[in-house]
């Protein structure tokens, strides 16, 4: 008897943990709603969806906001792939081989409401390990977006990401958007 009422205790103190964590993590816009766990994404494997911001409802309100990395094994084989088929010269290849990036990239896609609004420059990406030790920030070059529907714009970029040790283990990647005033909390574990 007593240990289901330190189980409940326990799962209540979990629950406002976290319910004042969603709440912390806004900075002065509405709170996003997050997951208890964070959600695999079958688009790209390595990185899970932390807050809920992939459903209809960030479609009609223009908050999508959408992350996958690609590693550089990956990129390599898309860049040999492409010289098959479009029969490159060996400077364009080599140009496209000298910007891989040596970490892989971030490939960024947002939808927002008005093509201002699609400026991923208004975006800030931060990724911190475990322990909180801030390993990468960077703010992408700005653009606006090009018309998707319904009033929505869309954007998509690539963003370079570092090389990290595999042991280091998931990061945890947060999109801020300063004219929505949200965050957007991804679960990242780079190859």
């Amino acid at each position: 008897m007593q240990f289901y009422t330190v189980l409940r205790a326990s799962f209540v103190l979990a629950l406002l943990g976290g319910a004042t964590a969603a709440h912390a993590q806004s900075p002065n816009g509405p709170a996003r709603k997050r997951y208890m766990f964070a959600q695999k994404n079958p688009e790209c494997p390595v990185v899970a969806n932390i807050t809920k911001n992939t459903d209809e409802d960030a479609d009609i309100t223009g908050t999508y906001t959408h992350v996958c990395y690609r590693s550089p094994a990956e990129m390599l084989f898309e860049i040999s792939e492409l010289r098959k088929i479009h029969n490159w010269a060996d400077s364009t290849y080599q140009r496209r081989l000298a910007a891989l990036p040596p970490g892989g990239a971030l490939v960024l896609n947002i939808r927002r409401q008005g093509p201002k609004n699609a400026d991923p420059s208004l975006l800030t990406l931060s990724a911190r390990t475990k322990d909180g030790k801030e390993v990468f920030t960077a703010t992408p070059r700005p653009g606006t977006g090009r018309f998707y529907g319904r009033d929505l714009y869309q954007n998509q970029q690539l963003i370079p990401f570092i090389k990290l040790d595999p042991a280091a283990g998931p990061l945890t990647l947060v999109i801020t958007d300063t004219r929505l005033r949200q965050q957007f909390e991804y679960q990242l574990t780079p190859q």
